[in-house]
């Protein structure tokens, strides 16, 4: 029971982590479209915190795959091992580990 329960915490995270990835990608292609503008505090703030809680998760991404040009797969590989992760912890809850 407590297992399944920290399985369940783990998941939640999980998507937590993978929502802010999704709100970080958005917040960069409206940046660089100047949808949105980078001379607001507000923008600045919430831009620089989004990359200052992924970049400990995407540098280790963006260090191991080859370099693409301009484009940028490590929140797309990040999104996918954490959705990968979080089969596999509802696999191990259904079996009763």
């Amino acid at each position: 029971m407590l297992l399944y329960t920290v399985i369940q915490m783990i998941d939640y995270l999980i998507s937590v982590v993978s929502t802010i990835v999704i709100v970080q990608f958005v917040m960069g292609l409206l940046i660089a479209f100047n949808v949105i503008n980078t001379r607001n505090d507000a923008v600045v703030a919430i831009w620089r915190a989004l990359n200052a809680l992924l970049e400990p998760l995407l540098g280790p991404i963006r260090r191991a795959m080859p370099q693409t040009g301009s484009v940028d797969f490590s929140p797309l590989v990040l999104i996918v091992g954490l959705q990968l992760l979080s089969i596999l912890l509802r696999g191990f809850a259904a079996m009763g580990y």
